[in-house]
């Protein structure tokens, strides 16, 4: 057995949708730095040239691309795109996703006042185009994706694919329901195309971050004179380690299960990277 010390992903193309977000933007940089040409998929093209262009200034391999993974003609458009300009796909990372303030309750538990307050939202108020919202990003944002690229990896019989879920797949936090629903759906589903493409040659895992502070839950997590809201307060008691993860501290993991050297036989799992929140009862 040879002892290994580094991924190496030379001659290897690399999709990242959602690719210039706070977390995937990590990812991608991680890849690049291990050898491989990374496809930089995101819905506003300038993020992703600025990233793709920093990443070149570094020496790197990496070029933009845009998409909206909730239309399939797009995503066959920037799958058409990536293979003219890189080559087929090895790795493909599903990061595009998130919630929707139109999906997201007021109350964490059920009262009448809000139900009864106009300029408030209660449960009975999210609606049907608000969940279609979050489930189209989360889980049309994972299928799309994978029936574009998956073709290439079953052309050559290997490819990874990983998926970001969520501890909120595990057990559902309190106010947003699409998006708990739909992360639960990312996991299960990970696990039916890993059993499904198991004889292909191609794994399939999933990755659940746990709480990590960034622009997009700043408003949810943190007063606007810095200090923590009560979500957060609650966010850190449930967490044994007592604080927010740090985007670098997914990169492990990534790395990990999108290499086949150390996790070829590591199929149809979720990975919790969580600060011990799902093994914390609270007690």
């Amino acid at each position: 057995m040879t002892l290994l010390k580094t991924p190496d992903f030379s001659g290897k193309v690399a999709v990242v949708t959602g690719g210039a977000g706070v977390l995937c933007s990590g990812f991608c940089r991680a890849l690049a730095q291990h050898g491989a040409s990374v496809a930089i998929l995101n819905r506003t093209l300038s993020k992703a040239e600025k990233l793709a262009e920093q990443l070149r200034g570094e020496g790197l391999k990496a070029q933009a691309f845009q998409v909206d993974c909730t239309d399939s003609e797009s995503v066959k458009t920037a799958h058409e795109a990536v293979l003219n300009a890189l080559g087929p796909c090895d790795i493909l990372i599903n990061g595009a996703g998130g919630n929707d303030a139109s999906a997201t309750a007021d109350d964490e538990f059920f009262s009448m006042e809000t139900l009864k307050d106009p300029e408030k939202k209660s449960f009975f108020d999210l609606t049907q185009s608000a969940f279609t919202k979050v489930f189209d990003q989360n889980i049309m944002g994972v299928l799309l994706p994978t029936q574009a690229f998956a073709r290439d990896m079953v052309d050559k019989g290997s490819g990874v694919i990983l998926n970001i879920s969520s501890m909120n797949a595990l057990t559902p936090l309190t106010k947003i329901p699409a998006y708990s629903a739909a992360k639960s759906g990312v996991s299960n589903f990970t696990q039916w195309l890993a059993v499904h493409f198991a004889k292909s040659g191609i794994r399939v895992n999933a990755i659940a971050p746990g709480f990590f502070s960034a622009q997009q839950n700043a408003k949810l997590l943190w007063n606007e004179d810095g200090s923590p809201t009560e979500r957060t307060k609650k966010i850190l008691a449930g967490t044994p380690m007592g604080r927010f993860g740090r985007p670098e501290e997914l990169i492990g993991a990534v790395l990990f299960l999108c290499d086949d050297e150390r996790a070829g036989f590591v199929t149809g799992v979720v990975l919790p990277v969580d600060g011990g929140f799902g093994a914390y009862s609270g007690v």
